[in-house]
């Protein structure tokens, strides 16, 4: 019997093993948390039940050791975890007739942080807890860390290097690739600290929260502090410093459940990520009376929320096609309440997370929200085991393959046609200087893409095939439907340029796009059939870009989708006269608020089509300098004093063309 316990434990370390390596060092999750805190929690009971403790066991480890891309550095102090509990009568427990101090777990990535001299000389990750890796350079971009402080002193600190909710949705949104995409804020904190490039992290807005002070040296007497014998006196002395400390509360074991509680209630607004609390004894002598284990300092304990799980019935898994190639699972589920909000969906992240679960539509799952936000799969309760893998990819057709990296097994397309690769070209064609179809955005046309419902261009004008699939997707109905399909008709009168400027031809902007179509005079025919000298004849067409043009018009592939596209479409300008070219040759830069015109586009679009060009910044080819401020004190006016260029405002720029 006793053998078998062992045999379960050799497995249950390798399987944590596992998943340490790539959730601390690779930033991959192989499992849920809900599923890694059970796997722990078996071996520490099967440890505790046996008396045996193998060598390596993660519950003697800290975490797992530093990626090879930085420079390691060992800490002066051990980095050590927390004990656990999920329990509130474990933490009044834990108290007794002691006060404490009880403040958020916070979920990003641990820094250590040593000052000298009043001023920021490293910053280590946490790493394995002995060893970390080195990332000054990056911890100098944190928002707001002291570089300097007002303390000569020696100086050492563990914190929490974090992005906020609000921050990480405007980074993701601001990624232009979906698969660029980051899962959650730890993983962004993480890769955002962990780069080469301090410019990188500088861009992410980390914030640096601290939660303990490791050690205090200095040779003057009148500036060493005097704590009082209070955890809390540190706090209050760091924040005097200028470091932000995590937020806490004093508690009692009479007060802790409330406290507890009142936690629980704000973390559903809190904008920094937590996966807990954490209790520290305030009498700093009696919490340093109580020792340590080998991985856990007995003067704090963590607490982990009590996870709100309920039962559903899994009904569908959606396969997510991605441009670079992943097919990603998404469980669907009957709906059901959590943590105050409708739950219905949950990623399977891989195909190694649905083996280990054992699904099979129809079966009884249980569903959580990690740190009360995130859905996902806590068990399977039937396991029918028989969850059909797709052979083909929804998107194109094509066969599917089973990748397998570093044991983790994943879906891919190994198409380098299929459209869901190509979802930038998409998004650039709807976009507002090409078709300018208002209400498509990319999480829309990845959708659309996924069910196969878009392949190419033209089949974007003929969604209303697909009208009742499309009415019954998340975030449609009947409303948003009409308007999707008003926005798409509305597109379909649209000018040659726009369309030129949406087909996605390499080196073809909405500048090159206008002029192109002016010098054939909206006449499509004419463009496609043109040479590499003739379109060299063109103002600002060099030889690479005339060949990049015949090259995509040459293409039998582009000429049937052109062909199908055309089917759709109507040009507004083919029978226009073309206006006046009385901007021929002049050079313009824009800044500043405009009152006549919508935006900067507009203005931009209006000179082009006079013969114009406009340009990002002002150089000695620079005409004039439109701008309503004449007197701003702006760079761009400084520059164009400086080089004697004309400053105009729109209302003298407005007479200098036709009525």
């Amino acid at each position: 019997m006793t053998s078998d316990k062992t045999a379960r434990m050799k497995e249950l370390a390798e399987l944590l093993d596992k998943a340490s390596k790539a959730y601390y060092s690779q930033d991959r999750e192989l499992m849920s948390n809900y599923e890694y805190d059970a796997l722990y929690d078996e071996l520490v009971s099967l440890e505790e039940e046996t008396g045996i403790v193998m060598a390596g066991s993660p519950t003697q480890k800290v975490g797992y050791e530093a990626a090879e891309s930085l420079v390691k550095e060992a800490h002066e102090t051990p980095a050590l975890s927390l004990d656990k509990t999920k329990e509130v009568s474990a933490l009044a427990a834990f108290l007794g007739d002691q006060e404490g101090i009880l403040s958020w777990k916070l979920d990003g990535l641990t820094i250590v942080t040593t000052y000298e001299n009043g001023m920021l000389q490293k910053a280590v990750t946490r790493g394995n807890g002995e060893i970390g890796e080195v990332v000054t350079a990056n911890a100098r971009t944190f928002q707001n860390l002291p570089l300097t402080i007002p303390f000569t002193g020696k100086l050492v600190l563990r914190g929490e290097a974090v992005i906020k909710y609000s921050d990480f949705e405007r980074i993701n949104q601001e990624l232009p690739d979906t698969d660029a995409k980051y899962k959650n804020p730890r993983n962004l904190c993480s890769g955002s600290v962990r780069v080469l490039d301090p410019s990188v992290t500088a861009a992410r807005s980390v914030n640096y929260v601290v939660f303990s002070l490791v050690s205090v040296q200095t040779d003057n007497p009148q500036e060493a502090p005097d704590f009082l014998n209070s955890n809390e006196q540190k706090f209050l002395w760091l924040q005097s410093l200028g470091f932000e400390v995590v937020p806490y509360q004093m508690v009692t074991s009479e007060t802790v459940q409330e406290a507890v509680e009142s936690y629980s209630r704000r973390i559903l607004t809190y904008d920094i990520p937590s996966d807990g609390l954490v209790l520290l004894m305030d009498d700093i002598a009696y919490g340093e009376s109580l020792g340590r284990t080998a991985k856990f300092p007995r003067n704090a304990i963590a607490f982990k929320w009590q996870d709100e799980i309920a039962e559903t019935t899994l009904t569908e898994v959606e396969w997510s096609p991605s441009r670079t190639g992943l097919i990603n699972p998404v469980a669907v589920f009957e709906p059901v309440e959590l943590e105050g909000t409708t739950v219905t969906r949950a990623s399977l992240h891989n195909l190694s997370i649905i083996e280990g679960l054992r699904l099979g539509i129809g079966d009884t799952i249980t569903v959580y929200k990690a740190n009360m936000i995130i859905p996902q799969i806590a068990e399977n309760l039937t396991g029918r085991n028989d969850l059909p893998v797709p052979k083909t990819c929804p998107a194109c057709q094509g066969p599917t393959a089973i990748r397998d990296e570093n044991g983790v097994r994943t879906l891919i397309c190994p198409n380098p046609e299929c459209p869901a690769k190509k979802i930038k070209l998409f998004v650039d064609f709807v976009s507002r200087n090409a078709m300018n179809i208002d209400g498509i955005s990319e999480e829309t046309l990845v959708k659309f893409i996924d069910r196969g419902f878009i392949r190419e261009f033209s089949d974007i004008y003929r969604l209303e095939r697909y009208q009742e699939e499309i009415k019954a997707l998340a975030g449609f109905g009947e409303k948003s439907y009409d308007n999707l399909i008003a926005s798409v008709n509305a597109s379909r009168n649209t000018q040659c340029w726009r369309l030129v400027n949406a087909l996605g031809i390499t080196g073809i902007g909405q500048a090159n796009a206008r002029v192109i179509c002016r010098y054939f005079q909206n006449d499509l025919a004419k463009l496609c059939n043109a040479d590499t000298e003739e379109l060299m004849q063109i103002d600002g067409i060099g030889q690479v870009l005339a060949e990049e043009i015949t090259q995509y018009f040459a293409d039998p592939e582009h000429q049937r989708e052109l062909e199908e596209l055309l089917k759709e479409l109507t040009f507004t300008d083919q029978s226009r006269e073309e206006p006046r070219q009385t901007l021929q040759g002049l050079t313009f830069v824009i800044t500043g608020s405009l009152e006549h015109y919508e935006n900067r586009d507009a203005l931009k679009a209006e000179i082009e089509s006079l013969g114009g060009k406009v340009a990002g910044s002002v150089s000695s080819k620079t005409s004039y300098l439109i701008n309503n401020d004449i007197l701003s004190g702006s760079s761009k006016n400084q520059k164009a004093k400086q080089l004697g260029i004309p400053i105009i405002t729109e209302e003298e720029y407005r007479r200098m063309i036709p009525e």
